[in-house]
């Protein structure tokens, strides 16, 4: 099941100069709530703040919080005016449960 578009909206701006998150993203944390099941699988990846008190908050329901880890390439292009041009790829690898 896929967070809303309102709710991937709150958790994708999460403003930086915000000193205490965890009102913020309330409504993501009563969706959740409301809309799984102990023992369901959360994936769970963004700001790191967020991240660590959305896997406390799924684990304090019964819920799996994971994280995808990814394998990082990178190539860079030297122009002869200077310019460097850098291309990420990532590519996923597995989903790793928070705490093991």
């Amino acid at each position: 099941m896929d967070l809303p578009t309102g709710l991937k909206q709150v958790w994708r701006e999460i403003p930086a100069d915000l000193p205490e998150i965890g009102g913020f993203f309330q409504p993501v944390r009563k969706w959740l709530e409301e809309e799984s099941r102990p023992g369901d699988f959360v994936l769970i990846q963004g700001d790191f703040g967020a991240c660590y008190l959305m896997a406390g908050f799924a684990f304090e329901k019964g819920l799996v919080p994971v994280y995808s880890t990814t394998d990082r390439e990178v190539e860079e292009e030297r122009g002869a005016d200077g310019l460097v041009k850098v291309t990420h790829a990532f590519r996923h690898r597995i989903y790793r449960k928070y705490g093991i």
